[in-house]
């Protein structure tokens, strides 16, 4: 096996605290608390992983959602990671099982076959935890509803019955495409252009959203409002994003614009999509020993 737990486990809480700490328009970071939550439940969350993540050859990816969520609530009772749960389960699952070279499509082989071999079982873990979650995430939709159990029914299954709505969902249906071709491109393209680490969260946070409306402004406000996001991030690209002081100052303004209406414009599954390419870049440098340089330019 290419990548060893401890590898996986250290990519995916720093994942999700670097992705906290980079200062994304309209979401919660190390300077930008909602009232009913701050980055301190985001870093509890990421400390909450490890010991399941620890078992990472004996859960299912459902058990480990499930298991992450039960030790996430016995540190903050905000509901902070499922999603970024959803989209690390299966690709830690196939970064562990992954027998080739190591390289990005070499997981993203693994995580096809991980993701086709999900059960009823890991169907059933996830509807627990997102139900102790108090997350909306799947809802009430025609044929499932995450409020009762539905035995016979794969994760997958569900999954795509929710891919229409959900950007979450749709990634189990496409071997995760936004999150190795776009979120995980955009962090590395980024970060060759010379931004520090947290400039390329940023700029990556910013691509993502401006192709891919945001799931949950939609629930909270309509796809329409969602669109109307994803264009407003696609102009501050235009100016030049991260990488000019006009994109920056329009950057600025983007965020003040999300913030209000008490903040229903989050872009929160923006976050975790970026959180899913990062863990990748992550993992990488993790194994090759090129963390160190990486946080030096944080």
């Amino acid at each position: 096996m290419m990548y060893d737990t401890k590898e996986i486990t250290w990519a995916a809480q720093l994942a999700c605290i670097f992705e906290v700490c980079a200062k994304k328009p309209g979401n919660v970071h190390v300077e930008g608390a909602f009232s009913d939550s701050n980055p301190f439940d985001f870093f509890a969350g990421a400390v909450a992983m490890g010991t399941s993540f620890q078992r990472l050859d004996e859960l299912s990816v459902g058990e480990l959602v499930l298991c992450c969520i039960k030790d996430k609530s016995k540190l903050t009772s905000t509901n902070v990671n499922l999603g970024i749960l959803l989209l690390l389960a299966p690709l830690c699952k196939a970064a562990r099982s992954c027998e080739a070279d190591g390289s990005f499509d070499a997981i993203r082989s693994s995580l096809e076959g991980v993701l086709d071999n999900l059960t009823e079982g890991d169907a059933d873990c996830v509807y627990e935890a997102i139900r102790l979650s108090g997350a909306g995430g799947m809802g009430k939709v025609e044929r499932y509803d995450v409020s009762q159990a539905h035995a016979g029914i794969p994760l997958k299954q569900a999954m795509a019955e929710a891919a229409h709505r959900d950007s979450i969902a749709r990634e189990y249906v496409t071997n995760f495409s936004v999150t190795f071709e776009i979120s995980l491109p955009a962090i590395w393209e980024a970060l060759n252009k010379g931004l520090s680490m947290r400039d390329a969260i940023v700029q990556a946070f910013l691509t993502i959203l401006s192709e891919v409306a945001d799931t949950l402004i939609a629930r909270k406000l309509g796809i329409t409002e969602a669109a109307k996001v994803s264009k407003r991030a696609a102009e501050v690209l235009k100016t030049g994003g991260l990488y000019s002081a006009t994109g920056k100052a329009a950057m600025r303004k983007f965020d003040l614009y999300l913030r209000r209406i008490g903040n229903k414009r989050n872009p929160g599954t923006t976050a975790d999509l970026t959180v899913s390419g990062l863990f990748l870049y992550l993992l990488d440098c993790i194994h090759k020993g090129a963390l160190p340089s990486l946080i030096k330019r944080w």
